[in-house]
């Protein structure tokens, strides 16, 4: 409908502000924009314990989002680092071939089974459409209780519960804080003699390519539902519990860029008066 020239293959290097303008520099292009939406996530760098390193060479180690199947994994224990939804479903298809052991505090979980004919009805609809969408928001003061707990801790099982681990044959473990011998040490001062590690430790959020004074000390970046204050005309779009703890899912993020589609247009009209228009840009690295 609007013919825009979409740049696809072509990698974000630097977001920096020269004046009034943005500038962005992709390989040896060049742009500059009055608006620049950053619609991506913040689970860009694998995060692995710096303490990965010192276990012996011959352990496999895997991050979660190199997982493909028990193909990729040794014979010998494996050691699930991470009890979220990856790590839990990790642990239960590496225990049908591995003595398997997950590391880490569950999560919770959702109280119903999600193949239920009641919950395909109706409470996956109540789960997702209203508690994950109107009612866990930054605009209502239990989404802003939760909200720091979420980003901490991640979501609760979905898929899975605690007794399906238990079933599997996968053994929980107190954290792993380190390594002894070349081997994994959990916090009870356990050591685990195994041959794979599976690290479902999370990522960085690696946004050192944005050149601007707009980020936390965790790296994240400071944003009112989406609208950087400090850099007007800088927007995000699709992080961790933006606005609501949908904002990382399909219908939450819908609602998020149209909030934010709203506000660059607002803002157009209001600095750039008559038919010209300058750049927009979205960058989705």
């Amino acid at each position: 409908k609007f013919d825009l020239p979409v740049r696809t293959r072509t990698r974000v290097d630097r977001i920096s502000r020269q004046a009034d303008r943005f500038v962005l520099h992709a390989g040896g292009r060049r742009f500059e924009a009055n608006n620049i939406v950053v619609a991506m996530s913040n689970y860009q760098s694998p995060r692995t314990p710096e303490f990965a390193g010192e276990l012996d060479p011959d352990i496999v180690q895997l991050h979660s989002s190199a997982y493909r199947s028990p193909a990729q994994l040794r014979d010998g224990g494996v050691l699930v680092v991470g009890a979220g939804n990856s790590g839990a479903e990790i642990a239960v298809e590496a225990a049908r071939s591995h003595s398997t052991w997950m590391s880490g505090t569950i999560p919770g979980s959702i109280p119903f089974r999600i193949d239920s004919l009641l919950a395909r009805l109706i409470l996956i609809r109540l789960v997702l459409r209203v508690l994950f969408h109107r009612v866990l928001t930054v605009s209502t003061p239990l989404g802003r209780k939760v909200r720091p707990k979420m980003l901490a801790r991640g979501a609760p099982l979905i898929r899975l519960k605690p007794k399906d681990l238990t079933a599997a044959g996968v053994r929980q473990v107190a954290r792993t804080v380190g390594v002894r011998d070349g081997r994994p040490l959990m916090a009870d001062g356990s050591v685990l003699d195994v041959a794979n590690v599976v690290w479902c430790t999370g990522y960085h959020p690696s946004f050192a390519w944005i050149d601007l004074p707009i980020f936390d000390e965790d790296g994240l970046p400071l944003h009112e539902r989406g609208k950087v204050e400090r850099q007007p005309g800088l927007y995000f779009v699709g992080l961790e519990f933006l606005y609501a703890f949908s904002s990382e899912m399909i219908h939450g993020v819908g609602r998020d860029a149209q909030h934010i589609a709203e506000a660059v247009a607002s803002r157009a009209r209001a600095v750039q008066p008559g038919p010209k228009r300058q750049p927009q840009l979205v960058a989705a690295r």
